[in-house]
């Protein structure tokens, strides 16, 4: 059996936690902040943690060795 590659757009946007956890930046914050509220743009910092469901895919399919 040939290795399973990493995707190499999702090394780029998720990362595994010590615990098995996924992690991803949220989205939104990318341009067109003058049509967001002020709230919506302070709620939009830092990262997420990955509901079990989406990130045993993400996990299962583009990061296999993460």
């Amino acid at each position: 059996m040939p290795k399973l590659k990493t995707k190499s757009g999702a090394k780029k946007r998720f990362k595994i936690t010590g615990t098995g956890k996924v992690v991803y930046a949220q989205a939104g914050k990318r341009h067109g902040m003058i049509k967001r509220t002020k709230k919506q743009i302070r709620n939009l910092r830092g990262t997420n943690v990955m509901f079990e469901s989406d990130a045993y895919n993400v996990k299962k399919f583009f990061l296999p060795n993460g």
